[in-house]
């Protein structure tokens, strides 16, 4: 039977990410979202927490590559909104804006068609985890140079220790939910 509650969505969800050692570099604990993905009650779970986050009015949910789309284009079908994915350089056939960034084991760019978003289009930026911020903050400022409107940010994970949330709000991105903190 699927959960209901908010406690037994987070219950479900939390049981089925696994710590992956050493990956993808020594150091690292990597968070295995495939058997929450291969889970239907479980990624129902987190597909229904992540909309109930969602402010009123979003016009575009954006997702990041790779693990961002799993998540951000079902949201966007559930609130009635456009998606949009930012992609690793070399993805998208037409103008793009780049942004790079660090993340907590190298650095990375994203980009975004040029024309992907309308100007003043309210979004939510939705991703599977917030560890140091870089990608979010990435994503953010290319929705800055989209001319969109930044209303929320909502991640199934947030690892909290790695100050990702910290790092948001000095970039002035205060509206961000998890439906998991570890």
């Amino acid at each position: 039977m699927a959960p209901t509650t908010q406690a037994e969505r987070v219950a479900l969800v939390a049981s089925l990410i696994r710590d992956v050692p050493d990956y993808p570099k020594p150091g690292i604990v990597y968070k295995d979202i495939t058997p929450l993905l291969g889970n239907h009650a479980a990624y129902q779970a987190s597909i229904d927490a992540l909309v109930d986050a969602a402010p009123e009015g979003i016009d575009v949910v954006v997702g990041m590559e790779a693990r961002g789309f799993f998540f951000a284009g079902p949201v966007a079908l559930a609130l009635g909104a456009g998606f949009v994915p930012v992609r690793k350089p070399g993805k998208l056939p037409r103008d793009v804006f780049s942004e790079s960034f660090a993340l907590e084991y190298g650095s990375d760019t994203l980009t975004v068609h040029q024309d992907a978003i309308p100007q003043h289009a309210r979004v939510m930026v939705i991703d599977d985890v917030l560890a140091t911020g870089g990608t979010v903050g990435a994503t953010a400022k290319l929705m800055g140079q989209l001319g969109a409107d930044l209303v929320h940010v909502s991640v199934v994970m947030e690892l909290g220790f790695l100050d990702g949330r910290a790092k948001l709000a000095a970039m002035g991105i205060e509206n961000v939910s998890a439906l998991i903190t570890v």
